[in-house]
């Protein structure tokens, strides 16, 4: 029977915090973010400009692509603008 894996927590927390990572996490939202942007649907311009990446840190950084216009809910629940723009980015996961 196989031994179980035990993984060094607290080495890969460091590791998902170091500036390389926290990079990578940044640039890939960022292309999200530009993606987005640019399919948008502008009748004022203020969704697609709300449309921002914000850095959050838990026990990894995670990149967030949000959007700050106050109509960003609705927009998103008619166009699905965000997650078109995620599943346009993805690598290899589909």
């Amino acid at each position: 029977m196989a031994q179980p894996v035990k993984f060094n927590n607290a080495y890969f927390e460091q590791l998902s915090r170091s500036p390389g990572v926290v990079r990578i996490t940044v640039e890939a939202a960022q292309r999200i973010a530009a993606t987005a942007r640019a399919t948008a649907p502008s009748d004022t311009q203020a969704y697609r400009n709300g449309i921002r990446v914000r850095v959050k840190y838990q026990r990894r950084a995670v990149a967030l692509v949000e959007g700050r216009d106050k109509k960003t809910m609705l927009i998103e629940s008619k166009t699905g603008n965000l997650a078109r723009a995620l599943r346009a980015n993805a690598r290899g996961r589909r």
